[in-house]
């Protein structure tokens, strides 16, 4: 037998008070991060593949990290996913200018 877990696909989005806390202060920012909110949750994202056929122009780095074009490319997310355990980690979330500040693959490592 399988843990109940096992079957249950649903991804978990964790700190999405980090997308909130943007979307208060980039309000155009809300609807398109409300909706990868709901469809990352709805999704069943089991390897990288998976997010590659639901989201065509997002990027990948290394550390299972996803970069998504957010708002027509007006922001970006970056994403540590854990396929395993279903759970979508944000690691950053910016507009176009402040993603080029930073490294996409260490961004919101502990240090």
């Amino acid at each position: 037998m399988f843990p109940f877990w096992e079957h249950n696909h649903q991804v978990r989005v964790i700190a999405q008070r980090t997308l909130r806390a943007f979307w208060e202060k980039h309000p155009k920012a809300e609807q398109p991060l409300r909706s990868w909110l709901q469809e990352m949750k709805r999704g069943s994202f089991r390897r990288p593949s998976d997010v590659r056929r639901h989201y065509r122009s997002a990027d990948f780095v290394g550390d299972d990290r996803v970069i998504f074009n957010i708002g027509g490319n007006k922001y970006r997310l970056v994403v540590h996913m854990s396929y395993r355990r279903h759970i979508a980690f944000i690691k950053f979330i910016g507009t176009h200018r402040q993603y080029d500040r930073i490294d996409a693959a260490t961004v919101g490592r502990a240090k």
